[in-house]
């Protein structure tokens, strides 16, 4: 504790949260706080169908390893929150690494399917993985500048001294920056590009079904946990007594920029994050280095 199941059911809450609030900007009820727990539920007790011709190991093997990744995450943010003193040399290094295992998981899963869709899932996923992943880097490694340590439990203890790290305008910019690259991070809207059901009938998750689903979409809410939370420790003052607050405040971001945005092609997302988004992520870098 904190581990798999702590960070499971947090997801799960959150992915009802937004449920529940994108219901709400619809006029609609929504789900009761149950609904994804039954869905993984029901998921789990559906046969999984393996695609003729598929490797069995690749198809079946990509889904726990996104789940192995995110529950490592979510128990080092969790622990090196907790107990500052547990940090080790690199950890941020680690974690950044962790969290793009979940994308090539989906990857690797839907190239192993042997599906035209999901290929092109697939090839959507690895492009937007390219485009975003150095804005992430710059985001982060502002914050790394400006506390002056690679340690998360460095990075906390810099904040309860000298004041969060959002409140300098190179922290503003790499966090707006950050909460972008976690949007594409979590699939969704405007970047829910690779699965894109009006398009691709689920993309990269055309062939999964069962408990090779439920896996998924398990590890999908656990970023929705995880991610916000991250931004949090990196920009908010890490895990406190007002955790929840800010935690909600992000996920309130998250689930506003997906409801009022529509969906970007894949050209359009690639150039966004090349362009626009490195480029604000270069100048918050840069403004760090001069001490803003």
């Amino acid at each position: 504790m904190p581990g798999f199941l702590f960070t499971a059911v947090m997801g799960l809450l959150a992915t009802w949260v937004d449920r529940k609030v994108t219901a709400r900007l619809q006029y609609r009820v929504g789900p009761p706080w149950f609904q994804p727990f039954a869905d993984v539920a029901k998921l789990l007790g559906k046969e999984t169908m393996v695609p003729e011709g598929a490797s069995r190991l690749v198809f079946l093997g990509a889904p726990l390893l996104g789940l192995a990744a995110v529950t490592f995450v979510g128990t080092m943010l969790w622990t090196l929150n907790v107990d500052r003193s547990a940090s080790f040399v690199g950890d941020l290094i680690v974690l950044i690494y962790l969290l793009t295992l979940p994308s090539l998981a989906v990857i690797i899963g839907a190239s192993a399917s042997r599906n035209p869709l999901a290929a092109l899932g697939a090839s959507r996923e690895m492009k937007l993985i390219l485009a975003y992943e150095l804005s992430f880097i710059l985001a982060v490694f502002t914050v790394v500048l400006k506390t002056g340590t690679l340690l998360i439990g460095g990075i906390v203890n810099y904040q309860a001294v000298h004041g969060l790290t959002i409140t300098s305008l190179s922290g503003a910019i790499a966090f707006l920056v950050a909460l972008l690259v976690i949007q594409a991070k979590l699939g969704a809207v405007p970047f829910d590009i690779p699965e894109a059901e009006q398009e691709l009938a689920g993309g990269a998750f055309i062939e999964y079904s069962g408990p090779a689903l439920a896996v998924f979409r398990l590890t999908r809410a656990m970023l929705y946990f995880i991610l916000p939370s991250l931004l949090v420790t990196l920009f908010l003052g890490g895990i406190d007594v007002w955790f929840i607050v800010k935690y909600i405040a992000v996920l309130t971001l998250v689930i506003l920029i997906k409801n009022t945005n529509p969906r970007l092609r894949i050209d359009q997302a690639i150039r966004f994050f090349w362009g626009p988004v490195t480029v604000v992520a270069m100048i918050g870098f840069a403004l760090a280095l001069a001490g803003w």
